[in-house]
C-alpha cells in the first residue's frame, strides 16, 4: 500500500513539473516556440554608438597629452594643416579668427598631416617653428597625424564616419578641410578646404547662439 501511494505521489510530481515547463514557453505566430525567459534583443544592440569629440585624447605638437574633454562648452574648428601647400596662407585667416573669437567659447585645433603630395614633411618641432615664425600661430596645434587611409587617426575616423559622428560620411579632400563641432561635442558641418576660415558662413556659425 505504501509503495502504491509513493508511486502515485511521484507520478503527480512529474506531471506538475511538465505543466510548469510548458507554461514557461510561448509559441509565436510563425509556429516557433521560444522560452519566456530568453533575452530579448533591443534596437540599442544594433544601432551605432554615436560619439562626441570629448571622448578623445591626443598628443599636442609639444608631445603633451591634450584632452578634448577640456573643451566642453566651446565651439571647435578642427583643421588639417600643411606647410608647403597652396592653401598654407589660410594659417593667416585661421589665426585672425582665433584671435577674434577665442574669448567667446571658440577654439581652433590644428592637425598637421602629410597625406597630400608630401606637403607637410617636417617634424613637429619644424612645423611649430614654421607656424610661429610665418603666421604667429597661437591656436593649439597637435602632433602630426594621418587624416586618411589605413593609418587614419581615430579622431579623424570619428570626424569622417557617420557611424561614429551621427551626421555624415566624408573624405578629407585636401589640406585645410574644416570640421565644425558644436558645444555638445557633436559634428555640425564639414567645410571644404577652399572655403576660407573667415568665410561669412563660418563666422555666422561661430557667432550664432
Amino acid at each position: 500500500m505504501k509503495q502504491l501511494l509513493s508511486f502515485t505521489l511521484l507520478t503527480l510530481l512529474i506531471a506538475s513539473c511538465n505543466v510548469t515547463s510548458k507554461s514557461s514557453a510561448t509559441t509565436s505566430a510563425d509556429g516557433l516556440t521560444t522560452s519566456s525567459d530568453a533575452t530579448t534583443s533591443t534596437s540599442a544592440d544594433v544601432n551605432p554608438v554615436i560619439k562626441t569629440i570629448f571622448e578623445f585624447k591626443v598628443t599636442d605638437i609639444k608631445n603633451v597629452e591634450f584632452d578634448f574633454a577640456s573643451l566642453k562648452g566651446k565651439k571647435i574648428m578642427v583643421v588639417n594643416t600643411a606647410s608647403e601647400c597652396g592653401l598654407t596662407p589660410q594659417y593667416e585667416q585661421l589665426q585672425a579668427v582665433y584671435e577674434k573669437y577665442k574669448d567667446q567659447n571658440f577654439v581652433i585645433i590644428g592637425f598637421p598631416a602629410n597625406n597630400f603630395m608630401g606637403q607637410e614633411p617636417g617634424s613637429n618641432e619644424e612645423i611649430a617653428t614654421f607656424c610661429k615664425a610665418n603666421y604667429g600661430v597661437t591656436f593649439p596645434m597637435m602632433s602630426k597625424i594621418s587624416v586618411k587611409g589605413k593609418d587614419m587617426h581615430p579622431i579623424y575616423q570619428f570626424l569622417t564616419q557617420k557611424s561614429q559622428n551621427g551626421l555624415e560620411d566624408s573624405d578629407v579632400q585636401w589640406n585645410f578641410q574644416k570640421y565644425l563641432i558644436g558645444t555638445d561635442g557633436k559634428l555640425v558641418r564639414v567645410v571644404s578646404p577652399k572655403v576660407l576660415p573667415d568665410d561669412a558662413s563660418v563666422i555666422s556659425w561661430i557667432e550664432s547662439k
